[in-house]
């Protein structure tokens, strides 16, 4: 079983950046499939973005195309959302999530950290 822990969230004006990370512990991530959701007030929550861990690929949500790029470290068993020209409609709490390979479904959830972008 993997716990994750985010960070990185914090307060940002519009055009600026944020880098959030998720740790994992209790497993290696070359096990599972890794992703970026986030939650918006009176919102669904939404995927942002996805990795692959053994090919390294990513996917995204049209949203997060060109401004956001997920990425990962394998010595830190750890994976990162860079996000850039964030707009305020990006103001959202994130979370990281995990799936093992082979399943169809994120298991394991991060607790969250706030983004939160002013205009």
């Amino acid at each position: 079983q993997v716990q994750l822990v985010e960070s990185g969230g914090g307060l940002v004006q519009a055009g600026g950046s944020l880098r959030l990370s998720c740790a994992a512990y209790g497993s290696t991530l070359s096990d599972y499939a890794m992703a970026w959701f986030r939650q918006a007030p009176g919102k669904e929550r939404e995927f942002v973005a996805a990795i692959t861990w053994s090919t390294g690929n990513g996917n995204y949500a049209d949203f997060a195309k060109g401004r956001f790029t997920i990425s990962r470290d394998d010595d830190k068993n750890a994976v990162y959302l860079q996000m850039n020209s964030l707009k305020p409609e990006d103001t959202a709490v994130y979370y990281c999530a995990a799936r093992r390979l082979g399943l169809t479904t994120f298991d394991y959830w991060g607790q969250g950290t706030q983004v939160t972008v002013s205009s």
